[in-house]
């Protein structure tokens, strides 16, 4: 049975929508950009097909202005995409408004390709990640929002990927929001995902985040886990549902819906907890920089 889900709008200081409720899916891949650039490509045609049209709207161009994603910015979008030197890796985020309206837009997609030896990175991994509000979810349900996340996730060599209810915002700006409220947040609901996908793909290397209602396992993280049948024996909950997508990756369901995981109705469900558990050997390295520093603390939050 579902429970309630929060409801969440998140205002600047100059009151423009910032972030709001909804659920993200982000993969990341221990791989180049010039590898995986025609496969992240077909999951975005997969997405847009998925989502309502005219869901993104605004991409964020070279100079750092935003433009309209027209039909010259979806060319833009494809050439740098991919035709840009593959030297010099990618970066693309997209967004269903700029920041117009009253409440943040739910829909947005982000792709940093990186370059596994670029020396400013310290453990690098290329990162895609794709936004939904919660009214899809509603609309939908969660076996389609699962099934079109297991579509996403076929052709994508992840080594980590996950799903959850999450505090939707473009590019990380939740930061930049109400800080009192979003804390309040972020202690009541612990299911409740805050993620910035630039800087955590910029840190995990092949290493696990956390655990969420969907989390996807690739190499070298199934192995080291202790692969599927590993993972069946320290997940024996019958809420549980392993899905191998093949010999090497595996889709884990926590729960047939999402959970927000709200501590004043109640504990950790347990096969959260088991897994976080199980993944925190795994994750990837603190670091003292900011917000890496506030989302490591945040990702240990059901193992401790």
């Amino acid at each position: 049975m579902r429970k309630p889900l929060p409801v969440i709008r998140l205002r600047s200081n100059g009151d423009f929508p910032l972030a709001r409720d909804g659920v993200v899916l982000t993969f990341f891949m221990h791989r180049n950009h010039e590898e995986v650039f025609a496969t992240v490509w077909r999951a975005m045609q997969t997405y847009l097909r998925a989502v309502p049209p005219k869901s993104l709207n605004w991409y964020d161009a070279d100079d750092g202005d935003t433009l309209a994603l027209d039909d010259n910015g979806w060319e833009v979008i494809r050439k740098r995409m991919l035709e840009r030197p593959w030297n010099l890796g990618c970066s693309v985020e997209l967004s269903e408004d700029a920041g117009e309206g009253e409440i943040a837009g739910g829909y947005q997609f982000e792709y940093y390709g990186r370059r596994l030896d670029d020396p400013f990175w310290k453990k690098p991994a290329t990162a895609v990640s794709f936004t939904f509000p919660t009214e899809y979810l509603l609309e939908h349900g969660p076996d389609h929002l699962r099934a079109l996340a297991f579509r996403l996730a076929w052709e994508l060599p992840f080594s980590f990927g996950y799903a959850s209810l999450a505090v939707v915002a473009s590019y990380g700006y939740w930061r930049t929001s109400d800080w009192d409220l979003l804390h309040a947040l972020r202690d009541r609901y612990l299911g409740l995902d805050l993620y910035d996908v630039r800087s955590t793909g910029s840190v995990i290397g092949t290493h696990a985040r956390s655990a969420s209602w969907l989390t996807f396992l690739g190499q070298p993280l199934l192995g080291q886990l202790g692969g599927i049948e590993g993972l069946r024996q320290a997940l024996p909950f019958p809420e549980v549902v392993l899905l191998p997508l093949d010999s090497q990756r595996l889709l884990i369901t926590l729960s047939e819906w999402p959970e927000a995981i709200d501590i004043q109705q109640g504990g950790i469900p347990p096969q959260y907890r088991a897994l976080a558990l199980k993944l925190e050997p795994f994750l990837y390295e603190k670091r003292p920089d900011w917000p890496a520093s506030y989302l490591y603390h945040w990702i240990r939050r059901l193992s401790q």
